[in-house]
């Protein structure tokens, strides 16, 4: 199978960059897309970007968890940083009010600043969303026929919640989440509405190791995907070379990589 990771934490500190790339090209995964969370990984994203442009693309934004820590000179830097080639997406932005590091009318504020920076420049949204689905869809209801694309980034919601982010055009991103027979059950029962040209995968890496896979490893790695995709083969009786394909060219599509 040829994938694309369409969302790794690859600047996490539990990595070696370098030595996940070619674990990730071992295992068949030709393409990575890493994910920015804080504007102190926006231009080292850019800089691996630069190193390995025929595998990386990487996106730029704030993550909820950050809202607070961006003010308006880091959002005018969000928007022209954006605009470098290699950035695919404006995110990881949303909403979360699990634990609510950000307030919320905080996070509310950022997430509608990229929304907007998002339509400005024409890049599709990478979002997340933890325990604030009502607010979410409500503000991507303003933006979303003003924007290109978006991803419901490791969407672990059920069909009800599918269903409305599929309504709104957006394609649905899988992880290992759809592994954990416990937490993943109305992943598992939402996978099945999914189009397969909306469906994309990816690991969120180093986060969320597949709980079927063994033997056990401390961290997630792109290198793993494929066993996500064979998960979801055996979910939906599908062909995982079939999957493999409609994912890749479905992410190349929401990133616009030709």
């Amino acid at each position: 199978m040829k994938l694309f990771d369409a969302g790794v934490n690859l600047l996490d500190g539990r990595f070696s960059a370098d030595e996940v790339i070619q674990q990730a090209n071992d295992a068949g995964v030709a393409r990575l897309c890493i994910i920015t969370t804080h504007p102190n990984e926006w231009d080292d994203a850019y800089q691996l970007y630069l190193k390995y442009p025929d595998i990386c693309c990487y996106t730029i934004g704030v993550h909820p968890h950050n809202a607070k820590d961006v003010n308006a000179h880091g959002l005018m830097q969000l928007e022209q940083l954006a605009q470098q080639k290699g950035c695919v997406a404006i995110g990881e932005c949303g909403l979360d009010f699990n634990r609510n590091f950000s307030a919320q009318e905080t996070q509310l504020s950022v997430f509608e600043e990229q929304l907007k920076i998002a339509v400005k420049l024409q890049k599709p949204v990478y979002l997340h969303e933890r325990d604030a689905f009502e607010p979410q869809i409500a503000l991507l209801r303003k933006y979303i026929p003003q924007l290109p694309n978006g991803i419901a980034h490791c969407f672990t919601g059920g069909v009800e919640e599918a269903k409305e982010y599929l309504a709104l055009g957006l394609y649905i991103g899988i992880t290992g989440w759809v592994c954990d027979e416990k937490r993943g059950e109305s992943l598992r029962n939402a996978i099945t509405c999914i189009p397969h040209d909306r469906l994309i995968f990816e690991t969120d890496a180093p986060y969320l190791f597949p709980k079927t896979l063994r033997p056990r490893k401390r961290n997630n790695e792109p290198a793993f995907l494929p066993h996500i995709v064979e998960q979801v083969s055996d979910m939906l009786g599908v062909p995982a070379q079939q999957l493999s394909k409609s994912s890749f060219v479905n992410t190349l599509t929401l990133f616009s990589i030709d």
